[in-house]
């Protein structure tokens, strides 16, 4: 019988993400009421909001049926709607919980939650038992399970009635053992643009596990209308969307506007509409572009956004679209510096040919280098912050491009008075083609991030880690310090 009166309330176990809930339960001479399922209370008591898309109900004559064990791709909200019965699960994830066991006797009064790939199983207690569970997919025949043989000596469930006078399918006893177990990998997460510069510093840091998959532009067309087809999508935990048009003069072009548009807006809206159909988590990368640079401020995550070109358009654009998904995290950042050319590999090159350039000193920010900017991505990601919009560039003291280049010149043993300074409208006065307007402030306030623990890089000491790595390559000289 179920115990009436209980609080909600959830208990972790040994199992990671596994929590067995107790469900308050009304009732009277008549019989009992109980929410076996409530969002709102559930999800602010602790329960992952898994978003369930089926209900399924087991109903079990006789004492003693045992099914399981089985590790579903879907997560899972265990409930009995009559009798009672012993569960166990077993993690069979990759990772060191792996072959770990929990088990409890569950009523009317309890609830379990399973995240994907931890075996489930039980074992009826009494007659007319109904088991009932939600589930955050559905049904699909080319599903992949992973099963373990309840027998397994290794996990040794002790199960009340012993498995020689249980029910017990043929299928489930013919089970593999934990030892012969291929462990559950990791949903997968997709990483777009995987050969541009913040692509390729993200397979630098995530490595090449089987569960993380890097994508070009020649692999997966984010424009095509047939996007949602092109993968097993709910397959997927995670997209990193790398790929973005960037050639902000070019965006200014007939051409370049269609394709800033197509990269920029109608691929990220196709993502979006993936992400939010299979509760995948979306992280997509901004810029300082979407303002106008007016504000005399450091530009906060709620600043009102005012783009002036048609790159910044889009991005702004972009950034409305991943805000409707669920689960986002949009990092906002500038002056982005990273593998292949960049202004820093330009001024080192122009210092060393004897090149004596002019840059502008009137637009102001702060560098921000790849290397950083996966950190930050991988930081959320761990941590589970609050999902959001985040600023993020590196730290330190805002700089013109004008004293950066000084500073590279400095760093590479080259006199920085030979960089002359020059303002925007000067610096483009002359120029052959379109010119797409420049934020003059591109100072982003970091106060956001920085509560979420992410410890940031100064710029300065990224500027000296990054000119030490293009020495060390070609075999050059150090830089000052």
């Amino acid at each position: 019988m179920a115990e009436f009166g209980k609080p909600l309330r959830a208990t972790a176990t040994a199992i990671p993400g596994l929590t067995l809930w107790d469900l308050p339960v009304h009732g009277d001479s008549r019989g009992w009421f109980k929410e076996s399922w409530q969002r709102e209370k559930m999800t602010a008591a602790g329960l992952p909001d898994f978003g369930p898309v089926q209900n399924n109900i087991s109903f079990n004559d006789a004492v003693g049926t045992t099914r399981g064990i089985h590790a579903e791709p879907w997560d899972k909200w265990v409930s009995v709607a009559t009798g009672r019965v012993f569960g166990a699960w077993v993690d069979l994830r990759e990772g060191p919980t792996f072959g770990a066991v929990v088990t409890a006797e569950i009523d009317p009064s309890t609830a379990v939650f399973v995240p994907r790939g931890v075996g489930n199983a039980y074992q009826t207690l009494e007659p007319d038992t109904a088991y009932a569970y939600l589930v955050n997919d559905h049904w699909s025949p080319d599903a992949e399970y992973t099963f373990l043989n309840q027998a397994d000596p290794t996990v040794a469930i002790a199960w009340p009635i012993g498995l020689d006078r249980a029910e017990v399918s043929a299928k489930d006893r013919a089970h593999p053992k934990l030892s012969e177990v291929v462990p559950v990998s990791p949903r997968r997460v997709l990483v777009t643009g995987a050969d541009g510069q913040l692509g390729r510093a993200l397979r630098a840091e995530l490595g090449e596990p089987g569960h993380i998959e890097y994508a070009t532009r020649a692999d997966l067309d984010l424009t095509s209308s047939d996007l949602h087809t092109a993968r097993r999508w709910r397959d997927y935990d995670t997209i990193v969307n790398a790929a973005a048009y960037t050639a902000v003069d070019a965006a200014e072009t007939e051409e370049g506007r269609r394709q800033a548009w197509a990269i920029n807006v109608t691929a990220v809206s196709n993502l979006a509409r993936i992400a939010r159909a299979h509760r995948i988590t979306l992280v997509h990368v901004s810029t300082d572009y979407v303002f106008d640079g007016a504000s005399p401020l450091p530009y906060r995550e709620d600043a009102a956004l005012s783009p002036l070109g048609v790159y910044g358009q889009t991005k702004a654009a972009a950034d409305a679209i991943v805000s409707s998904t669920d689960r986002h995290y949009i990092l906002r950042t500038s002056w982005v510096i990273g593998d292949g050319r960049n202004f820093v590999q330009t001024m080192r090159a122009l210092a060393e040919r004897g090149v004596d350039p002019k840059v502008v000193d009137d637009q102001i920010g702060r560098l921000t280098f790849t290397t950083d900017l996966v950190r930050g991505i991988r930081h959320l990601l761990e941590t589970g912050a609050p999902y959001g919009l985040y600023n993020l560039t590196g730290a330190g003291e805002p700089a013109s491009w004008c004293e950066v280049a000084r500073r590279i010149f400095a760093l590479t043993g080259h006199d920085p008075t030979r960089v002359g300074a020059v303002s925007t409208a000067e610096y483009f006065s002359q120029a052959a083609g379109p010119v797409a307007p420049r934020p003059l402030n591109s100072v982003l306030d970091l106060t956001k991030i920085a509560a979420t623990g992410l410890e940031l890089g100064d710029w300065e000491t990224g500027l000296r880690d990054s000119l030490a790595a293009q020495a060390a390559a070609t075999g050059d000289a150090q830089p000052a310090s």
